[in-house]
């Protein structure tokens, strides 16, 4: 098992070197959401990790409503990752929850069906590594993650993990440099 964390430029300038000597081996970053949006510090967050020596992955937040969002999700993602110049040594993660309610603002139907399909058109056509991230609750009544057949990442913060998949989030106060973070686990 490695230890890691999640950032995006939510979690402002990183320390990098802070992060490293705290034991963390490997960070997942941001890298876009939506069809159009880019995270700020997707390049400088990777750049900064590679220097500290840690590996590095890539996550999507996701604003598909359709499977053919999802497929122009995945082409904008895939081209924040190649004109970033950055190489990644992790999977890239699709986020489809819905944790600013803008889906459900938008009369998005929560059907387990529908949001593995749009699961699947991103995977299938990021053209990279790719695997699906998702709370418990999501992974249980939301996403057949059986049948993506891809890596999970799932975020379950407490005790156990009962969906043991590629990565696991166990909480969000892992307290860095004065910063907290999601804390992760990779399991290899």
């Amino acid at each position: 098992m490695k230890k890691g964390i999640d950032v995006s430029e939510n979690n402002g300038v990183v320390d990098w070197q802070a992060v490293a000597d705290a034991g963390v081996e490997f960070v997942m970053v941001r890298s876009s959401y939506g069809k159009s949006g880019v995270d700020g510090n997707f390049a400088a967050n990777v750049a900064g990790a590679h220097e500290a020596g840690l590996k590095v992955g890539a996550y999507h937040y996701s604003y598909a409503l359709t499977v053919e969002d999802a497929r122009i999700e995945a082409a904008h993602c895939r081209q924040v990752i190649d004109n970033s110049g950055v190489g990644l040594e992790l999977p890239i993660f699709f986020d489809m929850e819905d944790a600013d309610h803008w889906k459900e603002n938008h009369g998005f139907v929560f059907d387990l069906t529908l949001i593995t399909d749009i699961c699947h058109a991103f995977i299938d056509n990021i053209g990279l590594n790719c695997g699906v991230y998702a709370s418990l609750d999501w992974l249980e009544n939301y996403i057949d993650w059986r049948g993506l057949g891809c890596s999970v990442w799932n975020a379950q913060w407490g005790e156990n993990d009962d969906i043991r998949g590629y990565m696991w989030q166990y909480t969000d106060s892992l307290e860095i440099d004065g910063k907290c973070f999601d804390a992760n686990v990779l399991y290899e």
